[in-house]
């Protein structure tokens, strides 16, 4: 069994956000326990990727409040970003795709731990078995350039370096898009094996195939944000 991690509440409550061209999103509520796995979705042009970052602490609400495990966003934004990771999210964080697995978790571990330390080693070690487990990126060589990994793996590789920091919060963009049927099936299932470690999880998604596995779904689009069990039961978005 997987080691279980604190994970983080997430809370949002009429959280807004304003661009040059208009409403990016608006009044969104949310609460989130830790632990779980919370689908964000919605058209292209509904803000999930805005809401995402937001949440993860790397953009700046224009009002409304929201929380990630107490810290107050975005006056506490440089903390939140201390335990919230971002996962897969294309344009932000894409891998290069000439440099191998081996040295994509190589060079994040440099920002987690003294890398040549006997102890820092061993840890690394430790923590890129579970990241990669957890993550279910099984390969024969970890020499293998990013280039030559499926759409598949290369989510998983994402998430697996987002897991290297032991982070309370993982948040991952466009989950499925571009994948077949049964590989949308399989990224939301190694999310949800993210989160029963007890690590909260924001994923965006234009929905579609997978997305039942989440906890809870808050769907967002040009007028409103409103948030629904998985069992399409309608709940209060700010309570």
């Amino acid at each position: 069994m997987a080691d279980r991690h604190d994970g983080a509440a997430v809370t949002a409550d009429a959280l807004s956000l304003r661009g040059p061209r208009g409403w990016v999103y608006r009044e969104v509520g949310l609460t989130a326990e830790p632990g779980a796995l919370v689908a964000l979705t919605g058209p292209p042009g509904s803000g999930r990727t805005a809401l995402l970052l937001t949440l993860a602490g790397r953009m700046r609400p224009t009002a409304g409040t929201a929380a990630v495990a107490g810290l107050a966003l975005p006056a506490q934004a440089a903390k939140v970003r201390r335990i919230a990771a971002l996962g897969p999210v294309p344009g932000v964080n894409p891998p290069d795709e000439a440099l191998t697995v081996a040295t994509h978790l190589r060079e994040r571990h440099l920002l987690h731990a003294r890398p040549f330390a006997p102890r820092a080693r061993r840890r690394n070690e430790a923590r890129t078995a579970h990241a990669l487990a957890t993550a279910g990126l099984a390969l024969d060589d970890l020499r293998t350039p990013v280039q030559e990994l499926s759409a598949l793996d290369r989510f998983r590789l994402g998430t697996a370096l987002a897991l290297l920091g032991e982070p309370r919060l993982v948040c991952a963009d466009d989950v499925g898009e571009r994948l077949a049927e049964d590989d949308r099936h399989a990224a939301w299932a190694m999310l949800r094996d993210v989160a029963d470690t007890g690590v909260t999880v924001l994923a965006t998604t234009t929905g579609g195939p997978g997305t039942g596995q989440a906890d809870l779904t808050l769907h967002l689009d040009a007028a409103s944000a409103e948030e629904t069990a998985p069992a399409e039961e309608t709940v209060d978005a700010r309570v």
